[in-house]
């Protein structure tokens, strides 16, 4: 059974992920150094979280001791990530007949992202350098031997990554010849040896998305026409010649997310289409006729994104649709699944569960399951026996009887649309106190969404006393189109009024101290906090921008050769500031042209090589504060991108963080 997974192509993961270029030189340390603060700064803030608490920020942050667990093709081995007493988390290997542990992958100075099994016998994982986001795919034995770096080039940014099931090959994504697009290759992960399968010639008109069958066969691609228009060429199979297929502006979507290898009608394709409605929806469609065979399953109220396929042990049949609403929710389809599913259903109840892993035969599936006040457990189902059992609890030291509820709450604009997003309550607002309250903006902005489920911050902050808001405000994903692009050009504006709204609305329940409201979010998150601070300077005791964009002119400047072909999309959601008016907007709503306006307590935090929002960005806002008298703590670590991830820096953060909010909420 194949893992569900939303596919997008390269130009969705691009604009979803505004990933800005950040050169790292070992020479000189990025930014200003000058600018950040002491160590005596961060302790004292720290001393200020104190209390009689029954979790330490470590409790929700530190590591799982073993995590990642997935099982080998042939169902032979069980590999996970362990960590050691210096935080590393290495990769291990066990023989489920023998009981013997290998160390397959050892994690060094950079993390390990994220690995898998290639085959029964070898090993993949990917990694960057300080997070830079500059990813490498690597090969290994089980027992740690013949490594490879299969993408052994400087400078180099990888794409997507597709393994072809029972041979020695993966087909890459990366732009090795020419910075600003990508190409494919097929890469021996035994040899190494790599082959390029296709040429990307007009940088103005790239290709930004390859669509290949389970065969590894290169059967459609989509051409990116001037930044703004997608055309999906497919093969025709008889002649071999691309041909137009569809041809739809950058704001719809119509894609390819899965060949049915199930069916005789080599043309047939489970396609995620949206062009003759609002929500996204999964029809099976006849390329080569240019036409919907049937609509697979659609929602009303969301977009409908993700299919899993079974593998070739029960010929790739369509086995399940999942689709992010008020919860996760998963439509079983195979009477397999149907089977899988129902037994884990009166296992675990309304709690959320997944297949996260299985063998080729489909005998032993890895679960995970979670809910808002559980992080996560992973169990094995076996499905001759039927039987299920324990494998490991990520956090055990959490009891989910002292975790907070997570709430989906759901209000009006000031200007009618209906904005849906989720209150996570301590205790103590459930008993009638009015508590403090965290506003946490979620990053992106477009295309991107809060879901409901485990959100270790959310609870930290419920053990200290404060509930958090999260807001999926309009120009967030999986509401639909019109929903989405409502947020076009809104970015500072209309998106900040929904998170306004909704802080009046949890005010108006009858659950927050109106005088102790914070702000804090990573990325555009951080960007909203100073926004927040800005445009509604009383609402706020203070705020946490956390790798936030501070200069929307230094931030497009920025842009890296691979981002160079979405420069005309980034246009249309945020603004044109080639356009006089626009561009005035856009001064108007970049924060470091309005520090004037900021009154309130700011805590700045930045990772050096962040590759999607810049260092100066962080730099900026803090001196332009600083030279008007205005102090703010400001931490950078320098073996950290965008976002934290290192155990002893993501504690430190914390930590200093609740310190921060717990001074200010108390004077």
């Amino acid at each position: 059974m194949n893992i569900t997974a939303k596919i997008f192509g390269i130009s969705q993961v691009v604009i979803t992920a505004l990933m800005m270029n950040a050169q790292t030189n070992t020479a000189k340390l990025p930014g200003d150094p000058s600018l950040v603060s002491t160590k005596a700064t961060f302790d004292q803030l720290i001393s200020y979280d104190k209390g009689n608490f029954k979790y330490k920020v470590e409790d929700y942050f530190a590591r799982p001791k073993a995590s990642q667990f997935k099982i080998s093709p042939d169902g032979q081995y069980l590999s996970y990530k362990e960590k050691d007493k210096d935080s590393k988390n290495h990769v291990y290997v066990k023989d489920l007949k023998t009981g013997k542990i290998t160390k397959a992958l050892e994690e060094k100075d950079d993390l390990i992202r994220s690995y898998g099994w290639l085959d029964k016998k070898r090993l993949f994982y990917t990694q960057d350098r300080g997070g830079n986001e500059n990813l490498h795919l690597y090969a290994a034995d089980i027992d740690g031997k013949n490594l490879k770096d299969l993408t052994p080039f400087e400078g180099i940014t990888l794409g997507t990554v597709k393994l072809i099931k029972d041979t020695p090959f993966v087909v890459v994504t990366m732009n090795k010849n020419n910075k600003q697009i990508f190409e494919p290759y097929k890469i021996n992960f035994n040899t190494g040896e790599i082959t390029q399968l296709y040429e990307n010639k007009d940088v103005k008109s790239p290709i930004d998305d390859y669509i290949f069958d389970k065969d590894g066969n290169l059967r459609a691609y989509v051409v990116l026409e001037n930044g703004l228009t997608s055309k999906l060429y497919y093969k025709d199979l008889q002649t071999g010649k691309f041909n137009l297929l569809k041809s739809t502006d950058w704001k719809n979507t119509f894609y390819i997310a899965s060949f049915n290898e199930n069916s005789k009608n080599k043309d047939e394709a489970y396609v995620v289409t949206n062009l003759d409605g609002d929500k996204s929806r999964i029809v099976l469609y006849d390329l080569k006729k240019d036409a919907v065979i049937k609509e697979v399953y659609s929602h009303p109220d969301f977009d409908v994104s993700s299919i899993g396929l079974a593998g070739k042990n029960r010929n790739y049949e369509l086995d399940e649709i999942s689709y992010n609403g008020i919860k996760n929710e998963t439509i079983p389809v195979s009477k397999f699944y149907k089977e899988v599913h129902e037994k884990l259903a009166s296992e675990f109840g309304d709690k959320q569960f997944y297949v996260v892993s299985s063998d080729d035969n489909d005998e032993k599936l890895l679960i995970v399951v979670d809910s808002d006040k559980i992080y996560g457990k992973y169990y094995e189902y076996d499905t001759k026996s039927k039987s299920i059992k324990l494998l490991f609890d990520l956090m055990p030291q959490l009891k989910e009887e002292d975790m907070a509820e997570m709430r989906p709450i759901e209000f009006k604009s000031r200007d009618g649309l209906t904005i849906r997003g989720y209150i996570t309550l301590p205790k103590e607002a459930l008993q009638g106190k009015k508590v403090p309250l965290i506003v946490n903006p979620h990053g992106g902005p477009q295309g991107i969404r809060d879901d409901w489920g485990f959100n270790p911050e959310s609870q930290l902050f419920a053990s200290r006393g404060y509930a958090t808001l999260q807001v999926n405000f309009r120009i967030s994903g999986g509401y639909g189109k019109e929903f989405q692009q409502s947020g076009y050009k809104q970015i500072g504006r209309k998106a900040m009024d929904d998170v306004e709204d909704g802080v009046k609305y949890v005010i108006d329940q009858g659950w927050i101290d109106k005088d102790k409201v914070a702000i804090y979010g990573g990325s555009h998150g951080g960007y909203a906090t100073l926004m927040g601070l800005i445009k509604t300077p009383d609402l706020y005791s203070c705020g946490v921008d956390y790798v936030g964009v501070s200069n929307i002119f230094t931030f497009f400047d920025s842009f890296p050769e691979y981002w160079k072909p979405y420069k005309e999309m980034v246009k249309q959601i945020w603004y044109d500031l080639d356009n006089p008016e626009e561009a005035k907007i856009a001064k108007e709503v970049s924060p470091v042209f309005q520090i004037d306006k900021i009154k309130k307590p700011l805590f700045v935090v930045q990772g050096a090589n962040d590759p999607r929002v810049n260092i100066n960005e962080s730099d900026q806002i803090v001196k332009a504060l600083r030279a008007k008298g205005f102090e703010v703590p400001y931490m950078v670590k320098y073996d950290e991108g965008h976002g934290f991830g290192k155990e002893p820096n993501r504690i430190e953060f914390y930590k200093t963080m609740m310190g921060f909010f717990a001074k200010n909420f108390n004077q």
